[in-house]
């Protein structure tokens, strides 16, 4: 172990405030980390600790909750939470917060980000000749760049630290009206990967802002001004700490064994629509970025970005006459914000740090306004949408709107997500009313899924910006069909106007999911929700920060116990370590399915042929096309039946374990538990077999042949585990259809029949999805269990994921 390893937990003891560890036994650790992070509450814990016997029984040395808490408490754990009460406006607001100082320190120092920690901005290239480059994490980005030139010029040896701050208000209860004001922070220094993984906690609660709405302050406009004055200096006293060391910087020791000078800079605050304008101290309906006027929002033209020495003049006039700075305020565009918290915070530019928000600009914004055009009865209307929906093939990563897609209400971000897998192939060969050509629309729809789909790019380099900035521009150029079939009137809203933003907030700190809200909706959960469901419904907010404490505690425990537990001679897995691979049950789903039952079941009709085609492929690769039809014809199938298997997965490894990323179902027509119908599914798949590259197959049959029977066919090879059988699609064409630039495709025959092949399952690829060819109207006849069956051409839905997206395009 080298020896930066061994200082790794001396590191960590002199990085965070600690006592000396409880000694705890096996079972009394077990029962802890069960009850405290299954969601136990108190007295369910007490209920079960006063079983008579069962403490005795476990070896506990606890016997209630108190006990067993006061073992919690003496673990090793993170800065504690703070209490100060805040006095504005003749009204004092509790604030519970930690030292961001200490909290930074923490982050730097967690032996669990070791091997993840970067230090320096770096700069990647496609190739050698350095002309295209790459931009994924927040290092790679020319924002650290530039803040690392700047410290250097003043005094070389920087470590700039990126704060990545996030803040939404959430509602804890349905009808009571609590709500929790969670603030978040972590450090661009720790990769994407880790801080979007909840398990590896690289994210931080560091204090709970003041959920009040001021009632007792008459009029709207002074309430508004009150609460952005009491937002405003909540957060800075949370971070005013790190505003002398943004400049001069501070020793902190690095979990790699080393000591850095560090440089604690805002990077980036993230939020949604009303939270930029307020952190920005801007109006309701502008732009927290730049100097679009408000009737031009809906425009393709960039406006001069907001001047943030400008604005610093504007609030420095706070200290005067206040009727003067009002004045001067409105007249910026600014709210008379008395002291905005990012004042004196050095190399950082708040408008520069509000980043892209792909939740709430796009799923709930652009996307939900665009479905709500093309659905608009002077567009394509609901019912023919809703209809499509119906009669779509099933799929993995496609969800079912059994109902369509207008009869839902308060639809989710995931839901916007899901719709967006299928939205062009609801509306390809749709007529708008009076037959009038729907290209227009199609190519708007088509120009927003794209720059929806490249923006949420792992990685992007500078022509992947192109793009981006290109499909947004096709969208400005036909989104006009909405005004000319009277459905809009102008388009002047800041979430379509954010979207010119984009590829500039790319190029500076990364890629969008270095900085997406989802990740903070979801923090809710842990760290909000979960955590006043624990109180006692009084004075929520210290048992919730208490509630935190212990739950990080029992977590950096488990993570040091696994540490300890680790088999040292076994390879490290990264993030990501393989994916895709192929999966099957471990017993088949049906045994001894006769060939008879194959064809009439399965549709499998031409199996034995092609099986036999196989095997000799198999055994004599290097046979002509006539010599292996030859010796197929003369090939004896030793067996009547095979083991049948109803579905593959594909599965993703990664540090937390194996999960599903896709499957694939070949099941004949079933009965359930009631003796009511489950369709017949078999669905297509991409296909990888030779030298002509990927193309589309319906997947019909996953078979085992007989061990003893397989030994005898493949004499000259390894015989396969698992096989499939497949009918082809036509390949993919050289070209994308013009207007909606999806890939047409139809049923492969030859002399009338299927072409059909078996493959080795390793040639699967992964599912696919396709858009059936449904023409001005879907025809009575078709039914949604046999749509690939009667309807014989189809587009190739390149939407399901973006792994699709981008083999597509």
């Amino acid at each position: 172990m080298p020896s930066s390893a061994r200082l790794l937990t001396s590191i960590w003891e002199r990085t965070i405030q600690r006592v000396p560890p409880a000694v705890l036994s096996e079972m009394d650790w077990e029962i802890v980390r069960w009850a405290k992070l299954k969601g136990l509450t108190a007295t369910a814990i007490n209920d079960l600790l006063s079983i008579d016997g069962v403490t005795e029984a476990l070896g506990l040395s606890y016997r209630n909750v108190a006990q067993l808490d006061a073992l919690v408490d003496r673990l090793p754990g993170r800065p504690p939470f703070k209490h100060e009460t805040l006095r504005i406006y003749g009204q004092e607001f509790s604030l519970h917060f930690r030292d961001i100082i200490l909290c930074i320190q923490e982050l730097m120092g967690n032996p669990e980000f070791a091997n993840d920690l970067v230090f320096a901005p770096e700069r990647h290239y496609v190739n050698a000749e350095k002309r295209t480059r790459i931009i994924d994490e927040m290092h790679t980005g020319d924002w650290w760049w530039i803040v690392q030139t700047s410290l250097e010029r003043q005094r070389p040896g920087a470590t700039v630290v990126p704060l990545i701050l996030s803040s939404d208000k959430t509602q804890l209860t349905l009808f009571r009206g609590k709500t929790a004001y969670p603030v978040y922070l972590t450090i661009g220094n720790i990769p994407k990967d880790v801080r979007r993984t909840l398990s590896r906690n690289a994210q931080m609660l560091i204090g709970y802002l003041p959920s009040t709405r001021l009632e007792h302050i008459q009029g709207k406009t002074a309430r508004r001004r009150a609460m952005a004055n009491l937002f405003h200096a909540c957060i800075h006293r949370i971070i005013a700490a790190i505003e002398p060391y943004g400049e001069t910087g501070l020793t902190m020791a690095a979990s790699n064994g080393f000591q850095y000078r560090c440089h604690p800079i805002l990077a980036t605050f993230v939020g949604d629509y009303p939270e930029q304008a307020l952190v920005t101290c801007t109006f309701y309906g502008r732009c927290p970025k730049c100097l679009v006027p408000p009737d031009q929002l809906g425009t393709f033209f960039r406006y001069p970005n907001r001047d943030h020495a400008d604005a610093l003049d504007v609030f420095s006039l706070a200290s005067g006459d206040p009727k003067f700075f009002h004045a001067q305020s409105r007249m910026a565009g600014f709210r008379p914000v008395y002291h905005p918290f990012w004042k004196n915070l050095p190399f950082s530019n708040i408008f520069i740090s509000i980043t892209p928000d792909i939740l709430h600009q796009l799923h709930q914004g652009v996307v939900k306004h665009v479905i709500a055009w093309i659905t608009d009865r002077k567009a394509f209307g609901p019912i023919e949408i809703d209809k499509r929906c119906r009669f779509l093939p099933p799929n993995h990563n496609v969800r079912a709107f059994p109902k369509g897609l207008t009869v839902l209400s308060r639809v989710s971000g995931q839901e916007h997500k899901d719709m967006c897998r299928i939205l062009l192939g609801l509306i390809v060969d749709l007529p708008l009313p009076g037959n009038r050509s729907p290209q227009r629309v199609i190519r708007a729809v088509r120009a927003i899924l794209d720059f929806l789909y490249i923006a949420q790019y792992a990685s992007h380099t500078t022509e992947t910006l192109q793009l981006l900035d290109k499909a947004l521009r096709t969208f400005h150029e036909n989104k006009d069909v909405f005004v000319d079939l009277d459905i809009r009137s102008n388009f002047n809203f800041p979430k379509i106007h954010s979207l010119l933003h984009y590829s500039s907030s790319i190029a500076l700190f990364g890629t969008t999911d270095n900085y997406n809200m989802e990740q903070s909706e979801r923090l809710h959960i842990d760290f909000t929700k979960d955590a006043y469901r624990a109180t006692n419904k009084k004075q929520e907010f210290p048992q919730m920060t208490k509630w935190v404490e212990r739950r990080e505690k029992v977590l950096i425990h488990n993570a040091f116990v696994q540490r300890q537990s680790v088999n040292r001679s076994a390879p490290e897995l990264n993030e990501t370590t393989s994916r895709g691979e192929v999966e099957m049950p471990r017993h088949p789903s049906v045994r001894g399915v006769r060939f008879h039952d194959l064809v009439d079941k399965y549709g499998a009709v031409d199996f034995q042929d092609a099986l036999a085609d196989f095997v000799v492929l198999h055994n004599f690769p290097g046979l002509s096309t006539m010599a292996a039809r030859r010796h197929a014809d003369n090939t004896l199938i030793p067996f009547g039946s095979v083991s049948v298997f109803h579905k593959m997965r594909f599965m993703e490894k990664t540090v937390q374990g194996t999960r599903t990323i896709d499957a694939a179902y070949a099941r004949p027509e079933q009965r359930d538990e009631r003796g009511n119908a489950i369709p017949a599914r078999f669905d297509t798949v991409l296909v990888c077999s030779g030298l002509d590259g990927p193309r589309v197959a319906q997947l019909r049959l996953l078979f085992q042949i007989p061990a003893k029977a397989a030994s005898d066919l493949f004499t000259h090879s390894t015989p396969p585990t698992h096989l499939a059988y497949l009918e082809w699609f036509s390949p993919f064409p050289p070209e994308p259809e013009h207007h909606h630039l999806m890939y047409r495709i139809s049923r492969s025959y030859r002399r009338g029949r299927r072409c059909a092949t078996v493959v080795p399952i390793t040639a699967i690829v992964r599912s696919v999805h396709l858009f059936p060819h449904f023409g001005p109207t879907v025809p009575r006849h078709w039914h949604v269990s046999t749509i690939l069956e009667q309807c014989q051409t189809f587009y190739v839905n390149s939407f399901i994921d973006r792994d699709m997206y981008k083999a597509l395009n």
